[in-house]
């Protein structure tokens, strides 16, 4: 397939309202690595009472945010729910973090005892710290995981990021559908507790790494835009190799410091 005819359309979803600890480092990213490969990448910024097109979006991003923001969007993506469904039915791969993942979960109690409906698409429960075990626990930090997507393929098999998050999440224990993201080897992860991090439904990838994610892990960052392509083209993609030396110096420097 000729490279220079292929494209992809990414929609950016709550730029202003989810977007902290630096989740737009993420797009530059993505930007700059189709750019460097000649792929065409066109983005839409997706915000409250926007309509979301399930059949035109190949990558869906979202960043997070504080409590009052997810309270605000909660209930637009309510309203964006069976289009985001479809969306995710065809294989588009979203990254979502923090915030928006929790709320692509069946729901968040905050820390007020608020209940806040998610969509059910990752089949995992948010509870404040505060609610689930009496006391505020922040879990804040660099952290470091080991994948553990099924038929991850690469030489480096860690991801890197920072996480600064109240809420735990818990992946349903009896769950057929949803998984993790990967194995804390050190930091909190979803919840302190069970070693897990992120979770995952189809092309659906769930996380707390901010700092950004992506800089620090191009092998990750590669992994989910060879998805998009081929989830598109529905054609095997090779992509052109890049020069990452600095990524993953930066990379090592978190796994040297853990």
């Amino acid at each position: 397939m000729n490279k220079k005819q292929l494209i992809l359309h990414l929609a950016y979803l709550y730029p202003k309202s989810m977007n902290i600890y630096g989740d737009r480092g993420n797009l530059i990213t993505l930007i700059k690595r189709y750019q460097w490969r000649n792929i065409n990448l066109i983005i839409d910024e997706i915000e409250v009472g926007d309509n979301f097109n399930p059949t035109k979006y190949d990558f869906v991003f979202a960043g997070g945010g504080q409590d009052i923001h997810q309270l605000r969007i909660a209930e637009d993506l309510q309203n964006k729910k069976t289009a985001i469904i479809e969306s995710v039915n065809r294989g588009t791969v979203f990254l979502l973090i923090c915030g928006t993942y929790q709320l692509f979960g069946h729901y968040f109690i905050t820390s007020t005892n608020n209940k806040i409906a998610g969509i059910g698409v990752l089949d995992i429960t948010t509870i404040a710290s505060k609610i689930k075990t009496g006391k505020t626990k922040r879990m804040i930090g660099n952290i470091t995981t080991e994948i553990v997507i099924p038929n991850f393929k690469s030489e480096i098999t860690t991801l890197v990021g920072f996480e600064n998050h109240s809420g735990m999440t818990f992946i349903n224990k009896d769950s057929s559908t949803t998984y993790p993201l990967g194995r804390v080897i050190k930091g909190f992860g979803n919840n302190g507790h069970d070693k897990t991090e992120g979770a995952c439904y189809k092309n659906v990838f769930g996380t707390y790494l901010h700092g950004s994610l992506l800089p620090k892990n191009p092998h990750f960052t590669d992994f989910l835009i060879k998805k998009a392509l081929e989830n598109k083209y529905k054609s095997s993609i090779k992509l052109v190799d890049l020069n990452d030396i600095l990524e993953y110096k930066a990379h090592q420097f978190i796994l040297n410091h853990r």
